[in-house]
């Protein structure tokens, strides 16, 4: 399973959107400068975040960006997921928890695909946006002090 730009970029923006919460609704183009995401193809994955309840907006010269919820209560899979939809590493696993192919019943490798797509899932949805805002701000002061 590879998750796609789309999916990788859309963190990022949803994180660093939560790390300068302080300031109030941030214009996408702070957001893409900071990341290095065009500002086009950032309007394009903030737009199924914001229809997911996970971002609203603030239309005018001083508008922006900004979480719909605490950062600690949405999770990286739930945005992953609005993204990338199912987090399945095979197709026949994909869209909920029915199997869908025809030799499950004999498919000697389904048990291991099964735990894969759980410890996925498990990762992910136990790491919250604020989270990744914090282990990104112990980083900054790592990174920084290993130039004192």
């Amino acid at each position: 399973m590879r998750i796609s730009t789309k999916g990788r970029y859309g963190l990022r923006a949803i994180v660093d959107i939560a790390a300068h919460s302080d300031k109030g609704q941030i214009p996408i183009k702070e957001v893409s400068k900071r990341q290095g995401i065009s500002d086009n193809y950032l309007e394009q994955i903030i737009f199924p975040l914001k229809k997911a309840g996970i971002v609203q907006s603030v239309r005018g010269s001083q508008g922006g960006y900004f979480l719909a919820r605490p950062a600690k209560e949405i999770t990286a899979g739930e945005v992953l997921r609005v993204l990338e939809g199912d987090l399945a590493p095979v197709e026949c696993l994909a869209n909920g928890t029915d199997v869908h192919c025809e030799r499950a019943k004999h498919c000697p490798t389904l048990s291991l695909w099964v735990r894969l797509k759980d410890a996925i899932n498990e990762v992910v949805d136990s790491v919250s946006i604020q989270d990744l805002v914090d282990e990104s701000k112990e980083q900054i002061e790592i990174d920084f002090g290993n130039f004192i």
